[in-house]
């Protein structure tokens, strides 16, 4: 039976994230209008549309992972109490295909977004924060080929690292949890002695069947 899958491991927002954003008309100074003879436009624009690549496509996995972790944390404790065992196998699998029906589809919401809300919100900020000369060395080092590629292979080498780093650190953390957990032990006192061991099943039970997180949807490839 399919298990709950781990949240994306980076800063997620749920669907109560939505509900509390409050919905804020656009600024007025994200009118193209008066910017019209200003060629610092153009290249806020472009500076904007050359970091929409693999970070982009990962903040839109995330966001969208946030909501559906939302509806697995939501239904999965639901299904196990409403739904008799031998049909929660059954249940589970609907639930799932609806799931992955619903990740799909508000990523796509999200990816819809991005354009729009890159353009009304980050261009004013460059054109304001920055000056022509400034926003053209900025683009030329986001179109610079090393960079190009330092994206792509930038969550490998987090992968990396952080693997590595867990490895080196394991030892050293599992013996100062021991000594938390003996000093926990002689503040709350020892665990319950465990009930005697019940004579095997002559039949192995079926687990409980879980929400299984949906498949991340292959992220578009980075706008040149």
């Amino acid at each position: 039976m399919k298990a709950i899958i781990t949240a994306i491991a980076f800063a997620t927002w749920g669907v109560s994230a939505w509900a509390q954003v409050p919905q804020t008309p656009p600024a007025e100074s994200i009118s193209q209008a008066p910017f019209a003879a200003d060629p610092k436009l153009e290249w806020a624009t472009k500076v904007v549309a050359l970091q929409q690549g693999p970070d982009m496509d990962r903040l839109v996995t995330q966001l969208a992972g946030g909501t559906t972790q939302d509806m697995i944390n939501n239904w999965q404790p639901r299904l196990q109490t409403n739904v008799a065992k031998p049909q929660q196998a059954k249940v589970t699998t609907e639930l799932n295909a609806e799931l992955q029906k619903y990740s799909n589809e508000v990523t796509k919401i999200i990816r819809d977004k991005v354009q729009k809300v890159s353009t009304d919100s980050l261009v004013p900020v460059y054109m304001e924060r920055f000056n022509l000369e400034e926003m053209k060395q900025i683009a030329a080092f986001l179109e610079a080929p090393a960079i190009r590629k330092y994206q792509s292979i930038a969550p490998e080498l987090g992968s990396i690292f952080a693997g590595k780093l867990v490895e080196a650190s394991r030892a050293e953390v599992i013996a100062r949890a021991k000594q938390f957990d003996e000093a926990a032990a002689r503040i709350v006192g020892p665990a319950p002695a465990a009930a005697p061991a019940a004579a095997a099943p002559t039949t192995t039970p079926a687990p409980t069947p879980a929400l299984a997180k949906p498949t991340t949807p292959t992220a578009k490839p980075a706008k040149k």
